[in-house]
């Protein structure tokens, strides 16, 4: 119907991008974002590192692949179109030890079944002549790969939304889901508004969310911290593009590496601890709430078991700056604990199943005329655009 109401819960950068999907894909339909921050893109997308991934480390088949590759060139061409920060700094996966040279042919192979363009192997002596103070003996060489400000982006889109006729609505924190007839009730603690449909894009939030609307327990949001580094100004020059070890398989997180901004100022991180919050961007925000949820979670202490070494490992490195650049050094050698002052740091919202496994998909459920993004980790700001005409299509169907 093209007099709908469509709310959205959540305006981080999947919730506005699906808003403005629906408000170009449904004219006269009125869109409806519901934030319960006083602006757009504070958590997640706001402290997000700003790389625009090419697709090189998803499952042939899996959502994360398919949209990555597809959110690729829609997020290039809006960002030309709208003159957007997107520079293709181009990215290196470098292996530093032998061992590692098995799962970087993997890499390779997963790569090429995605399509990534462009995407080459290279000797120890090619990466010095793309990265001249880089270390390691083999990596690949992914020249797409770019870099942007996605909070710039979510404004857009966000401006997108109200300019199609629809509103974001700052500091409404949903308390409450409805199903009513024809419709579904939104509730804050102020008033109700009432939608014909929802969608749920909570991040940090979204299983707390997804209960409101009678969804499923599982998946569970285990929230994560990970903390940058920040090269010295006067170090930043050791670096030209992206440099990234090869990922470890057992976990949905890439390891810390180097990550210039589009303002010019190099990352080096994140590492991943377990927060003590689901806001907790730093040691001191500690929540009892989130804690006792996450204690009464079975599929947290069989994740704790599986993974307690690597964790404690991880904490060291946030608490001591020796440590956290121990391993970032072996990529750019050299660069030590006296070249990097503490930086920010984000909190990914981490699906976890009851058996303890960390979801790696993304993770869509639908409840009657309601559908939650109950998984949507990096790189889902990557691929925004193309999630968002997955969920429109999903609900809506083609048309």
């Amino acid at each position: 119907m093209a007099d709908e109401t469509i709310g959205i819960v959540g305006a981080g950068i999947v919730g506005l991008a699906t808003g403005r999907e629906i408000a170009l894909r449904r004219p006269g339909t009125r869109v409806v974002v519901f934030e319960k921050e006083p602006q757009v893109a504070l958590h997640q997308t706001g402290h997000n590192s700003g790389v625009v991934h090419a697709g090189i480390y998803y499952a042939p088949g899996s959502l994360k692949a398919d949209l990555t590759v597809r959110g690729v060139a829609l997020l290039r061409e809006y960002c030309q179109d709208r003159a957007l920060p997107y520079k293709e700094t181009g990215k290196l996966v470098v292996a530093v030890r032998e061992d590692e040279l098995g799962r970087m042919e993997n890499l390779y192979e997963r790569a090429r079944n995605n399509h990534v363009p462009d995407l080459v192997k290279v000797s120890k002596q090619e990466i010095r002549e793309l990265e001249p103070h880089a270390g390691g003996i083999a990596a690949l060489h992914s020249p797409r790969t770019a870099i942007t400000d996605y909070r710039a982006i979510a404004r857009e889109f966000a401006k997108d939304i109200t300019e199609s006729g629809g509103e974001v609505r700052l500091g409404f924190a949903v308390t409450g889901i409805a199903t009513v007839p024809g419709g579904i009730e939104v509730a804050s603690r102020e008033e109700t508004v009432r939608v014909d449909r929802l969608i749920l894009c909570a991040g940090l939030h979204s299983d707390v969310v997804a209960g409101l609307a009678q969804d499923r327990k599982e998946p569970k949001i285990v929230p994560f911290r990970g903390e940058y580094m920040m090269l010295r100004p006067d170090r930043t020059h050791l670096v030209r593009g992206l440099i990234y070890p090869v990922p470890d398989p057992r976990y949905p997180f890439l390891g810390v590496h180097f990550t210039p901004r589009v303002d010019g100022s190099v990352e080096v991180g994140p590492n991943a601890v377990l927060a003590l919050a689901r806001e907790g961007y730093t040691l001191g925000n500690i929540s009892p709430r989130d804690l006792l949820g996450l204690a009464a979670y079975p599929g947290a202490w069989r994740m704790a078991a599986q993974h307690w070494r690597t964790g404690l490992k991880e904490y060291r490195g946030a608490l001591s700056t020796t440590a956290f650049m121990r391993d970032a050094g072996q990529y750019v050698p050299g660069v030590g604990a006296d070249d990097v002052i503490r930086g920010g740091a984000g909190v990914r919202a981490q699906a976890l199943d009851r058996d303890g496994t960390l979801v790696d998909d993304f993770r869509i459920h639908h409840v009657g005329r309601i559908t939650a993004v109950r998984n949507a980790p990096s790189p889902a700001a990557t691929a925004s655009l193309a999630i968002a005409e997955h969920i429109v299509t999903d609900v809506f169907g083609d048309f």
